[in-house]
């Protein structure tokens, strides 16, 4: 579904992304950790194109999404992205926060996305919250309705960038619930995420980052059990000493 060769990535001297080549396969489920600015938020972004390439070549689904004279709206419109600070329109509804790109990206009628975004929201168990607006939702709320969002231009693939992490505490667990849902479907998803529990329950696979490399690619059993590279090694520690 994703493949990446030779991917480069800088801003002014600094070198974001060295060389990163990587395949993610249809419906696996990849989780992208390590420490911060290790380069795990560049990477996702540039799977759809939120960030530009200086090097390399990253194809979705068999297509260079790089490429010169490519309709990059319709490129987002089929690939669903949740962000770590929700990103909801303030003025729309739950509801219509999920309507609004089918009615207007794919042309579907409003009776339809309205069924379909309802089949969603109900689906991240907030059917009853379809008529409230963004600022009357807790953040688990805002990042449930943001992941329906995403769903309702139907994606083949799901990429999440630390959908958890400005969240509380007690909200990353309905976050968390919902992925592990997604992934129990099939869905195809890169996940950037600190949540090492969500990594090693619902991962197929646990690339781990550091200075803008991809150092170590493994199961979750044997990454959490058995890390090969010393920075992989050091990151688990201080992450079970907190």
């Amino acid at each position: 579904m994703i493949a990446l060769e030779g991917v480069n990535k800088w801003y002014g001297q600094y070198h974001a992304l060295v060389d990163v080549t990587e395949r993610v396969e249809k419906n696996e489920v990849v989780v992208v950790c390590g420490p911060s600015g290790s380069g795990k938020s560049t990477l996702i972004r540039t799977l759809n194109r939120l960030e530009e390439i200086d090097g390399g070549r990253i194809a979705i689904d068999g297509r260079d999404i790089h490429a010169r004279g490519l309709d990059v709206n319709a490129l987002r419109a089929g690939i669903g992205f949740v962000f770590q600070h929700f990103n909801l329109f303030p003025h729309l509804t739950s509801l219509e926060n999920c309507m609004l790109a089918p009615v207007n990206l794919k042309r579907a009628g409003t009776a339809e996305a309205r069924a379909y975004a309802m089949e969603l929201l109900d689906g991240v168990g907030l059917a009853h919250k379809a008529n409230a607006y963004p600022h009357e939702l807790s953040g688990g709320q805002q990042q449930r309705v943001a992941i329906a969002r995403a769903l309702a231009m139907r994606p083949p693939v799901m990429l999440f960038d630390e959908p958890t992490s400005a969240l509380d505490p007690e909200m990353v667990g309905e976050v968390l619930q919902v992925m592990r849902r997604l992934a129990d479907q099939g869905m195809t998803m890169v996940c950037v995420t600190h949540e090492m529990g969500f990594a090693r329950d619902v991962a197929d696979r646990v690339l781990f980052m550091s200075e803008g490399r991809i150092l170590e690619r493994a199961a979750p059993e044997e990454f959490f059990t058995q890390p090969q590279h010393p920075r992989a090694r050091q990151f688990l520690a201080d992450r079970s000493g907190r």
